[in-house]
């Protein structure tokens, strides 16, 4: 879609040149939102792909993922066999329904800076306990575990003039068991609930459920809970309120199959 009320792209190649934010400004990654529909408040776009910065980087302390870095080239991601959650980043990656274009140009720092429930990006940066570092207006940065980024249906911690630079995803979150559920209304309908399940070495569980709820929700028990405990805390976790209601499922409907599904993950990793 043309944005007819934009008078000008900027295209800064290092992160020291980028201008002031003003009013009307909008920050542009792979743009697959933005365009998709009317942006009658923006003036200027600035694009952050001349920016350079890595796809990723992966140490002994775990997987570093540039907010720039594409939907397809995590995908594609060869990830060391001893990080035995690296098939979640896959799974997550296909819960994204789109074309190959869709694909090639929408990121994950979009995906998370959108902040829409299903977003796939954040179930998966929620469940590995991601950590956001933020560019501050002024050359500085600051750090935000990503289940607290994420407010609600596009809403996020970023304030004026703030870029999401990247999500650190810590190696002991990477080495932990994991079970997914994801499901919708229709064979390629976006996700109505999108649950993962963790289980460390110690036995430790943690349950995230996303794309159900307004915002990610992260349930963490010291052992995998039996069937009554783990409903009984999700229901305390998630008020009424809190699910989601669209086109793409009804509130009770959420509910219903949160708890199904939950109990599908506790099974799977208490084998």
């Amino acid at each position: 879609m043309d944005l007819n009320g934009v008078t000008s792209i900027l295209t800064p190649g290092q992160a020291d040149a980028l201008p002031d934010w003003r009013d009307g400004d909008a920050w542009l990654a792979g743009g697959t939102w933005l365009f998709s529909q009317p942006q009658p408040h923006l003036s200027r776009l600035i694009d952050l792909a001349g920016l350079g910065w890595p796809t990723h980087t992966a140490s002994e302390d775990g997987l570093t993922l540039s907010a720039t870095g594409t939907i397809a080239e995590l995908d594609r991601l060869e990830l060391p066999t001893a990080w035995v959650a690296a098939p979640l980043v896959g799974q997550c990656c296909r819960a994204l329904l789109g074309s190959f274009k869709i694909w090639n140009r929408a990121t994950v720092g979009g995906n998370l800076c959108m902040a829409l429930p299903a977003g796939p990006m954040i179930a998966l940066a929620v469940a590995l306990e991601g950590v956001c570092t933020i560019l501050t207006p002024g050359g500085g940065e600051r750090r935000l575990a990503v289940a607290d980024f994420v407010l609600g249906p596009e809403r996020t911690a970023l304030r004026p003039g703030e870029i999401l630079r990247s999500v650190a995803l810590p190696v002991a979150a990477l080495s932990r068991r994991t079970a997914f559920r994801r499901i919708a209304l229709s064979p390629n309908g976006r996700s109505g609930a999108l649950l993962i399940g963790t289980l460390d070495r110690a036995g430790a569980f943690a349950l995230t459920v996303t794309a159900a709820t307004r915002r990610p929700v992260r349930i963490a028990c010291a052992a995998l809970p039996d069937a009554q405990d783990l409903r009984a805390r999700i229901v305390a976790a998630i008020p009424g309120s809190d699910w989601y209601d669209d086109v793409h499922g009804a509130p009770d409907w959420r509910h219903h199959v949160t708890l199904l599904l939950a109990e599908e993950i506790r099974q799977e990793l208490s084998r």
